[in-house]
């Protein structure tokens, strides 16, 4: 899957912002595409920093284009573009100062179309890559909101986790009067349907899993209730995605506990996407896969989104700032695959 991304790369030209620039780990990896042709990267910073930081880490990105926003030459057309984007919120003298920070300019760039793509987080919180995201590139067509996941790969095995790494918890949105206007469980749905999505645009035939510390009733609790009534709702709405649930994650994956707990069903003993209840199950359960179980995770992998940009883990190494460039330019160029 990764090669075939790497391919269509290399043939079809496409740019990648980096906000981190001066960041050893971006530019080593941002070294790798230029040098093995699957990417131009952009690096945002200042020139004489991030030519210093790459004497350090041994690379030359004397060919490398860096973008300070301090001198970028098209700032006065972002700051007019970002005012329109931010719908009067901010003056332009409040957006000018807010590009300054190199993650809200790299989103930017790529609204403007002048990246095709742009990758942060080695250095940001995914809170504040998240808010650039939200704020400039919004949703896409057909999502209300941006979940994250992970895609974990062990030899010939692969898994898709969600959420992992952005939506806390899911609650119900209520109007002025106390009246449910969207449930949790819709919600816990979407993010569900966009996983599957994200799985199917990397080669797996989705087979969804509600996950709980119950079983079709074995527990009780409100956290039951969520992915019950979630995975109800995302049956009626997208049946075609199989999905089961709620169910414990043995019931999930090894077939005959599935078809003990589960019988008839499809989806038990035999799942490879993962919904979970909230962000702490989610990141707990993906690190375990990573750290105790000798998976590679790919993400988090940013879902909904009004354009090609992902978020980095804090903690990446330069092998996940490469693999998570080419997967990032990759949604640009693939872009019905990973649509709703």
């Amino acid at each position: 899957m990764l090669e075939n991304f790497m391919e269509i790369l290399r043939k079809n030209h496409r740019s990648i912002a980096f906000a981190e620039g001066t960041d050893p780990r971006i530019i080593q990896a941002a070294c790798r595409l230029r040098d093995e042709g699957i990417l131009t990267p952009v690096l945002i910073g200042n020139r004489q920093i991030i030519d210093g930081a790459a004497v350090r880490a041994g690379c030359d990105v004397r060919d490398i284009e860096v973008i300070d926003p301090h001198k970028y030459e098209h700032i006065d057309v972002m700051v007019k573009v970002m005012v329109k984007a931010r719908n009067g919120k901010l003056t332009e003298e409040q957006a000018r100062a807010t590009l300054m920070q190199p993650h809200y300019f790299g989103t930017m760039l790529l609204k403007t179309g002048m990246v095709d793509a742009h990758l942060c987080g080695a250095v940001y919180t995914t809170a504040d890559t998240v808010r650039a995201a939200l704020q400039l590139l919004k949703t896409s067509p057909g999502n209300s909101m941006v979940s994250s996941c992970f895609i974990l790969i062990r030899e010939d095995d692969m898994k898709c986790f969600a959420d992992c790494g952005l939506n806390i918890s899911y609650e119900d949105t209520l109007d002025k009067k106390g009246n449910v206007i969207r449930s949790a469980s819709d919600k816990l749905a979407e993010v569900a349907h966009q996983t599957a999505i994200t799985a199917k645009a990397f080669g797996m035939d989705p087979k969804v899993a509600f996950l709980s510390y119950s079983t079709k009733g074995s527990g009780h609790g409100p956290e039951v209730d969520l992915m019950r009534d979630a995975c109800y709702l995302f049956k009626k709405k997208y049946p075609e995605f199989p999905a089961d649930g709620e169910m414990q994650y043995d019931c999930a994956v090894v077939p005959e506990v599935g078809q003990r707990k589960m019988p008839g069903s499809i989806v038990a003993g035999h799942a490879n996407t993962f919904i979970f209840p909230d962000i702490s199950a989610g990141n707990i359960g993906y690190k375990l896969f990573q750290y105790a179980g000798g998976y590679y995770a790919l993400g988090p992998i940013l879902q909904g989104l009004g354009g090609p940009m992902n978020d980095l883990s804090r903690g990446c190494n330069v092998e996940e700032v490469y693999l998570m460039s080419i997967i990032t330019a990759a949604m640009g160029i693939f872009a019905d695959r990973f649509k709703v």
